[in-house]
């Protein structure tokens, strides 16, 4: 006989066991509501006496009379000896006055109020006869937990309030708990106090000095624009969790704060506030007053994501704080632009950039959306009172000088033609080689347009095989004006309409209206050849939503990256830096292979000013700033400037004036892992934690930001900024949708923590900084028609993949009131002279907690791998299902009777497992707090600790749990496993019934392990494979040795049950689809890794076999499930729910 066989037949007894398998309608005991305070004498329900419990069990016999002074141990007694007078002959008191005469109608209506009242009675009467009798044929357990049930609100009101009360507590000092444990989680309750203390006693902050091994993360720093949002709250959460545990590990752990003053992103928001509040333009108020408005609002939504932080319990070290544009960083960015100007890796020329005619400034790629569309679309665009068309390729012809003809081309921006300047052809192509070196002429202004041989651009299979080329338009139109030394002309204005150069006929329309005036003029000319859809990429700003547009402007500053670029390849190659996933690391050597230069210059405001000063001699006829490219001087203040100017320009006479521009927003975010910790000094931090651990952060940003961090650090601090690279999902509305502001579908993290009205969600958004057109309060009352219930920081660790559905947030929310109850319920078994014992020896233990110890071991174990992987799901799931399903549904259940029942021969069990339940809660609390922090501590905090040892006073710098080798015990895991799978069969089969009354069931075992196993379930039947199968059963597969059966003869609806197993199969087909059409997309086999491709084929080849087996009968006469191929199909439908997941998990 397995051990745990015997365990749970010595805990739970014949009767209690058979009404844990075969009547599993019955519910298991809870946990009790209130525990006893610290002057009573017992901590555990009185036990049923012997005259009140047969030998199976049952409730024999009236209860005894209750006490004259109960304690409140007694109060399930006391009820059920009010149920039992509740059928004692009614007792009248003293006769009444007789009462006044009533009027007919009067007596009337009280004869019928009197009627109604004994039908109520009656009604009552028959419910008390049926609960008593339901008494007498339930166990013990179940009578305790239905009366404690029945009399908790009397419980709750018989305890004191002011126990459960938190006194406040003064700020920065350790939290103040009550003396008994409240009823249920609050999240406000738990996270009140417990931040201010952990900083005010300095466990966050990482001394440089130490000997212990360095773990440091530089928190990506969050825009200044506004408050932050679920995102960053993924972000916060798992870079907490990553820093927590190393500091619980034994490491030096830092992780350093910052905010970015986001350049482009901030004066957005502050030009929307201005226009907006006060209907001024930045233009209208000037830089400086402009810039002092940026830096209120800076002020503001500084401090309030900085609360925010705290309220995530982010333990960042703020003695570390940054703003990448305080005095140290701004040093460190002008710095930087010196010395690689000085190395010959920043020079200024007219190059192509991404301009926005709204901003009216060159962006960098990460300001950029790009939408691809399939056919002819119509966009709102800025400044336009109609959509304009897109998606459309237009054909036209230029004619041929000398009358030879004409040339078609095709376009999908029709008015870059007013700056075309050649048109290509393949060289070896047949039909234009008589043109090769001859002109066109241009429909409009009568330029020459050159017919050139380029075979890197010109598809000849492609169209007409010509292609038209405005090289200041178009990146590769630019290459090719390079390679041919063609002409660049500009035919746009900053604010996006015709200039001089697109001839006076066009000058002065906006690009889109000329785009129709184009069409129409060459309609007249006969030029005009078509129009059809195509497919075609658009780049939109993030910021404005306008179409950006490729242009030459004057001359901006420019990196020269081709070199770092290469260090940063290699850096990924030889592994000196690992991307996690690894997946992303093709898409990091596609990026930085054919990498350009990168442009720094932006024409705004607020940012860092570039450090270079234009140099005007007085004698200059030409007065104009930068027209001389030769005559900037870059320096780190303008006293150097003038100092160099002077070596230059010796004995003349100028004047200095600094570049208006300011630099790219990512220059000083590149330079942000060396900045914060004190480049360019040679500080004690700089030499203890750079380069640093990890970085994590989204995907959307590798190459803007995470590329050029390297290509920095090693550039100008000699190494790679970080070791590891981690990348996490996207936060994504619960429609799919990144999270935007324009959408008006973020979501404040702190809304989630506080909970919020659906009337304050909307208050939010109309009080917002969102143009009218961008409210979309719609789509927000579908969402949240109910606003966001409290859930406290806990709840964003559930949510993984993350098309956030704040419903399964609020779920996961509820997981904490288990957490709760558990560590209620230990205090109550643990009783308020509980001291626990430094270690437990495990060889005298009883099989339960044997099993749970080496359940905690291989949890510990999956948990620290996991995070090592930097797998984090599986990590929080290891967590999730060992208290989950083990120690709650299964440890602590098994172990109740041990508390219910006082004989002297359950004392040792008793001692084992109350030792046992404090060494798993302790344990499990240290496991769980680095994604958990608040509870944790609050839970932890409650429990007893060992009077003769040294505890830490916070959970957060206590040793995180390790392996323990004599707790692994895989044998008695195995068996277990074993038992509880057959449990939960048979549950699974119990619940198809439509009747809850007992029945048969049996277990048909294949081997004498699994019968050894087995066969001591006095509720179970055995059967042998030479035994007949029963008849008229439902089988459920526990595994290849193991069946079960239950007697479903007149118990089941054998049409609903077809009608099930029918929808269950859509579902499968359904599911089918999903991964056929996935595995068939374009891009798949090369792109999704080997191991994703197999996983992919054994979910398809799995989901292809339920659909064989589903077309198969599932009855057949009155032998229900009775031939093995019918058993193998039931087995596999067990499986259903798993495979979905996987499967799911998968397709997302």
């Amino acid at each position: 006989m397995g051990e745990p066989a015997q365990m749970l037949q010595r805990l739970a007894g014949p009767a209690n066991f058979r009404g844990l398998v075969a009547n599993s309608n019955t519910r298991r005991p809870r946990w009790p509501l209130a525990e006893r305070t610290a002057n009573s004498p017992s901590l555990s329900p009185r036990p049923a006496t012997p005259e009140l419990l047969s030998p199976g069990g049952r409730i024999r016999g009236p209860p005894p009379a209750p006490s004259t002074q109960p304690e409140y141990r007694d109060i399930h007694w006391v009820s059920l000896y009010q149920i039992h007078l509740s059928n004692q002959p009614e007792v009248h008191g003293p006769e009444k006055a007789p009462e006044k005469q009533l009027d007919e109608k009067t007596l009337e209506r009280k004869l019928r109020k009197n009627q109604k009242a004994k039908e109520k009675e009656e009604k009552r009467l028959k419910a008390k006869q049926k609960e008593a009798a339901m008494l007498q044929a339930q166990p013990a357990l179940d009578v305790l937990k239905k009366v404690e049930k029945k009399h908790r609100g009397k419980a709750v009101e018989d305890e004191n309030p002011e126990d459960f009360i938190d006194q406040d507590t003064p700020n920065g000092q350790k939290k103040l708990l009550a003396p008994l444990m409240a009823n249920q989680y609050c999240p406000s309750t738990v996270e009140k106090s417990w931040y201010a203390w952990w900083e005010s006693s300095g466990y966050f902050r990482a001394d440089s000095a130490s000997t212990k091994p360095p773990f440091v993360i530089v928190m990506p720093p969050p825009n200044v624009t506004g408050a932050l949002h679920i995102g960053h709250a993924l972000t916060v959460a798992i870079e907490d969790a990553m820093i927590r545990w190393r500091r619980m590990s034994g490491y030096n752990a830092l992780w350093v704060p910052g905010v970015d003053h986001a350049g482009i992103a901030t004066q957005v928001v502050v030009e929307k506030k201005l226009m907006r509040e006060r209907n001024l333009t930045r233009h209208e108020i000037g830089p400086d007053n402009f810039v002092c408005e940026v830096l209120k609002w800076k002020e503001r939504y500084g401090g309030t994501i900085l609360n925010q932080l705290h309220r995530l319990g982010a333990s960042l070290d703020w003695s570390r704080e940054a703003f990448t544009m305080d005095e140290q960083r701004s040093n460190a960015v002008t710095e930087a632009f010196v010395r690689l100007h000085k190395e010959g890796l920043i020079y200024r020329d007219n190059r192509l950039v991404n301009w926005d005619c709204t901003l009216l400034t060159s962006i960098s790629e990460i300001e950029v959306d790009h939408i691809d569309l399939k056919e002819e679309t119509m966009l709102k665009i800025p400044g336009y009172a109609t959509p304009v068309q897109f998606g459309v390729l237009i054909s036209f012809a230029y004619p041929l000088e000398e009358g030879l003809g004409e040339i078609v081309v095709a376009t999908t921006r029709i008015e870059t033609m007013l700056g075309d300047t050649a048109i290509a052809v393949h060289p070896e192509d047949k039909r234009y080689m008589h043109l090769h070196g001859r002109y066109a002429v241009h429909p409009f202004n009568g330029r020459k347009l050159k017919i050139i041989c380029d075979a890197e651009i010109v598809d000849p299979s492609f169209g007409t095989g010509a292609v038209k080329i405005a090289p200041a338009h178009d990146p590769n139109d630019f290459e090719v004006g390079r390679r041919n030394n063609l002409q660049f002309i500009n035919i746009l204005t900053d604010d996006g309409k015709i200039n001089s150069n697109g001839g006076a006929q066009f000058e002065g329309m906006p690009r889109f209206t000329a785009r129709i005036c184009i069409i129409e003029a060459l309609k007249a000319k006969g030029l005009y050849k078509g129009a059809k859809n195509t497919e075609t990429s658009l780049g939109i700003c993030s910021r404005t939503n306008d179409i950006v547009e490729p242009m030459i402007k004057y001359p901006q500053w420019f990196v020269n990256c081709n070199t770092m670029a290469k260090v940063a390849l290699d850096a990924v190659r030889s592994k000196k830096i690992e991307i996690i996933p690894p997946q992303y690391e093709q898409d990091w050597y596609r990026w930085l292979e054919n990498i350009r230069d990168w442009c720094v210059s932006r024409q705004h405001w607020w940012g860092h000013r570039v450090p270079a000063w234009y140099v005007t001699l007085e004698d200059d006829q030409e007065k104009t700033l930068g027209s001389d490219n030769d005559r900037w001087i870059v320096a780190k203040s303008e006293s150097a400037a003038s100092v160099e100017a002077q070596k230059s320009y010796p004995g003349q006479k100028f004047i200095l004036n600094q570049d208006p521009d300011v630099l790219d927003t990512w220059f000083s975010s590149a330079l942000f892992p060396l900045a914060v910790l004190g480049w360019p000094d040679d500080t004690a931090d700089l030499r203890s934690f750079y380069p640093t651990s990890v970085l994590e952060t989204g995907l959307d940003i590798l190459f803007c930001w995470v590329a050029r961090m390297v290509m920095m650090g090693t550039q100008l601090g000699g190494d790679v900024p970080f070791q590891k690279v981690y990348l996490h999902p996207i936060v994504c509305d619960t429609h799919g949708r990144k999270m935007c502001k324009s959408l008006g579908n973020v979501i404040d993290p702190l809304e989630v923590i506080n909970g919020m009205t659906l009337e304050g969600l909307v208050k939010r958004l109309e009080e917002g900084n969102l143009d009218p057109d961008e409210l979309n309060l719609e789509r927000k009352l579908k969402d949240y028609p109910d606003g966001i219930a409290e859930c406290g920081f806990i709840s964003f660790f559930q949510s993984v993949r993350i098309n956030l559905d704040i419903k399964r947030v609020v779920g996961y929310r509820q997981w904490c009131n288990k957490l709760w109850n558990a560590i209620r319920f230990a205090m109550g078994k643990l009783g308020v002279h509980y001291s626990p014992p430094v270690t437990v020896g495990v060889s005298i233990m009883p099989p339960i907690c044997k099993w749970i110890l080496s359940a905690l071991n291989k949890a510990t174990g999956k948990t620290v791998t996991s995070l090592e992987a930097y797998k984090f799901s599986d990590a929080t799931s290891a967590i999730y299902s060992w208290w989950q399903y083990q120690l709650c549904d299964v440890f602590i259940e098994a172990i109740k009777p041990y508390f219910f029942n006082e004989p002297q021969e359950f004392e040792s069990a008793r001692v084992a497992s109350r030792d046992t339940l404090w060494v798993c809660l302790e344990t499990g609390l240290r496991l769980l707090h680095p994604f958990m922090p608040y509870i944790t501590e609050e839970l932890w905090q409650h429990l007893p600790q060992p009077k003769y040892s040294c505890r830490q006073d916070s959970i957060m710098i206590s040793e995180y749990p390790s392996l323990v080798e004599e707790w692994t015990n895989d044998n008695l895991e195995n068996e277990m496993d074993i038992v509880l799978d057959t449990v939960n069969k048979i549950r699974s089969l119990k619940t198809r019934t439509e009747r809850k009354e007992r029945r048969p069931a049996f277990a048909l075992c294949r081997s004498q392990d699994v019968t050894a196993t087995i066969q001591c379930h006095q509720s179970l039947i055995i059967l042998t494979e030479n035994d007949e199968t029963p008849a008229d059963c439902a089988i459920a597969v526990v595994n290849k040795d193991l069946s079960v059966y239950l007697k479903l003869q007149g118990a089941i609806n054998a049409e609903a049950e077809r009608e099930k197993l029918r929808k269950k199969r859509d579902g499968i087909q359904k599911l089918h689809h999903a991964v056929t059409h996935m595995m068939d997309a374009s891009g798949y086999r090369e792109k999704a890794p080997q191991s994703v491709q197999e996983g992919d084929m054994r979910k398809h080849t799995a989901l292809l076999r339920e659909l064989e087996l589903g077309d198969k009968p599932i009855f057949k006469g009155r032998d229900i499930m009775k031939h093995e191929e019918n058993q193998k199909l039931l087995g596999a439908r067990m499986k259903l729910k798993k495979n979905s997941l996987l499967t799911t998990r998968s397709v997302g």
